[in-house]
């Protein structure tokens, strides 16, 4: 028999990508709208495990913090929230999968290739982060939750407006510029790669807590806009507002890899040629008002 999965968050940019993978034919995948599951409000979880049990839940339901959220209210509370009222009810699922971030380190204080152990030696100052981190602490005193932080995913139906790869990519297929507000070396993860992480995790029982996703290598915003630039053919201006380097926001992924052996991650330019293709196909998507306002 398939196994049984409960999404959450099944109508945003990750839930949407794993609902079209492969993982949507392997498993029995439930990913139900808020009128069915608000996970906001305890009452609607507790009447939906009345009569519900799942072998895995993956939780990608997120109250969105960043500085496009239309709505930047109770953050903290609304998706402590949410973890918490799916974690009370353990007694209906054998394990959850849940998909943090590299913000659970803290923004101020990121180093290059940050590993797992690192979480702590900062208390977050951000909601968002502050978030993970409170969340993390838990994690770590449980058994049938694990902490999966990923570092910069993109791909199809992201915040183009925002996520960088996404914007660059629509900024070269409507003619305007590439912008980047400071240069920094970053982990990218194409969410592609993030489905045969998620699947280990599916079938096997996780040695640890908590696992950084991400590849192998960082890269510099620069770097890839030069990339963007190139796959699109256009002799496009990059602009770069503020000189030097930011802080790097990279993780060390080999605890991961030390559990999935034959993870490999793809090559970026193929994952950004692959994207690229992707929206000049869906171009009617991109409106180019999201574009001019440099966020």
């Amino acid at each position: 028999m398939k196994k049984k999965i409960l999404l959450t968050g099944g109508s945003g940019f990750v839930g949407k990508n794993i609902l079209e993978s492969s993982l949507a034919e392997k498993y029995e995948i439930i990913a139900p709208p808020r009128i069915e599951l608000n996970l906001f409000d305890e009452k609607s979880v507790d009447e939906f495990f009345l009569d519900k049990k799942f072998d895995i839940i993956i939780h990608a339901a997120c109250k969105p913090g960043h500085r496009n959220a239309k709505d930047h209210s109770k953050l903290y509370c609304s998706n402590t929230k949410m973890f918490f009222h799916l974690v009370k009810h353990s007694d209906k699922f054998e394990r959850m999968i849940n998909l943090g971030s590299g913000a659970i380190y803290d923004n101020k204080n990121y180093k290059p290739k940050m590993k797992e152990d690192y979480f702590g030696q900062n208390i977050p100052r951000d909601e968002h982060g502050f978030c993970k981190y409170v969340l993390g602490n838990h994690i770590n005193n449980i058994d049938n939750v694990v902490d999966l932080r990923v570092f910069g995913l993109f791909g199809k139906y992201e915040d183009y407006a925002i996520r960088f790869i996404s914007n660059a990519i629509c900024k070269t297929i409507v003619n305007s510029p590439i912008t980047i507000k400071q240069n920094r070396r970053f982990d990218y993860v194409y969410i592609d790669d993030l489905m045969p992480v998620l699947e280990y995790f599916i079938e096997n029982k996780p040695k640890h807590n908590a696992y950084n996703v991400t590849p192998d290598e960082s890269i510099e915003l620069y770097e890839l806009a030069e990339k963007i630039r190139k796959i699109s053919g256009k002799n496009l201006p990059v602009i770069v507002k503020e000189e030097g380097l930011g802080l790097e926001y990279s993780g060390d992924n080999s605890l991961l890899k030390k559990e999935i052996v034959s993870l490999k991650f793809t090559e970026i330019d193929k994952a950004i040629k692959e994207l690229y293709e992707w929206y000049n196909q869906n171009h009617r998507i991109i409106n180019k008002d999201c574009l001019l306002l440099d966020k």
